[in-house]
């Protein structure tokens, strides 16, 4: 047994997207840029509406996947698949952005709080111009696993057999929502060759061996590869666990689009621009 070690603790950054909405960022910053295969993690929300009012209008996509998780508050989807809808807490929206999708994502709330996380995973170049694919997954369609020591939700990956709603993903991923009480233990199995990271919303964890490493609110913990997980909550504790497998592929990047050669973003840019991006 090979057990997971932290490699290295990164305090997210904050920052603003779309139209002013402030973010904490802690994957696509200058301490991580790419985490093979993901390319960005965003925790947004406040309880002030006028951080988030004005939303996520308008915008295109090509060869990513964003996977929206809403922890409270309310959004509003739609997009140029003609999928629409509200993600109320719980929720899950995947989308496999492919060829190109233009999509908004705007607040269906006046005001109270909102939190929520959005994950940016990288397609392989075959992908990258497939017919674009979205995916809902309400709350309960998540797995559910929990007893005296702790909750764990279950997005993609399985936890004591039971499986999240994201099945057969190029990239086996594995995305688990985790609340964990004071000196309690959480355990799992990676598979051996797969990139992964902890976020850590509040609380305090010992991960593996280390007995140094002081972990705090919104740190992103990136990890060693190995294939068993053991955190021990030193205080109650919450957190996103999240791994893939590599990709192993060049990138190259262009705003929202994510694509393997400078060229490719270029033609992206001209697709958009000349109103065949989102033809399919």
């Amino acid at each position: 047994m090979s057990t997971i070690e932290i490699k290295k603790i990164i305090k997210a950054i904050e920052t603003s997207d779309g139209a002013g909405v402030k973010l904490k960022r802690s994957i696509g910053t200058q301490d991580a840029s790419y985490i093979d295969p993901f390319l960005m993690l965003d925790e947004f929300g406040s309880e002030n509406k006028d951080d988030y009012v004005s939303g996520f209008p308008s915008h295109p996509h090509r060869g990513i996947e964003t996977v929206t998780y809403m922890l409270e508050g309310k959004f509003e989807h739609q997009d140029s698949t003609g999928a629409k809808g509200i993600m109320k807490p719980g929720d899950v929206q995947w989308m496999k952005t492919g060829r190109g999708i233009i999509h908004s994502e705007m607040p269906a709330m006046s005001d109270g709080k909102l939190l929520g996380f959005q994950l940016w995973i990288n397609m392989p170049a075959e992908l990258k111009l497939n017919k674009p694919e979205y995916f809902y997954f309400k709350k309960k369609d998540l797995g559910f696993y929990n007893n005296e020591d702790m909750e764990v939700k279950i997005i993609a990956g399985k936890f004591k057999n039971i499986e999240g709603p994201e099945k057969k993903h190029n990239v086996e991923p594995i995305y688990f929502h985790i609340i964990l009480n004071k000196g309690k233990e959480f355990k799992c199995s990676v598979p051996p060759g797969h990139n992964s990271f902890i976020y850590l919303l509040v609380g305090d964890l010992k991960i593996g061996s280390d007995e140094k490493s002081k972990t705090s609110d919104s740190n992103l913990i990136l990890l060693e590869k190995g294939n068993t997980l053991v955190v021990k909550a030193n205080k109650k504790s919450e957190f996103l666990f999240i791994a893939g497998k590599p990709i192993g592929e060049k990138i190259a990047r262009g705003g929202p689009f994510v694509m393997n050669t400078k060229e490719e973003i270029n033609q992206a840019i001209e697709d958009y621009q000349n109103g065949t991006f989102a033809k399919y």
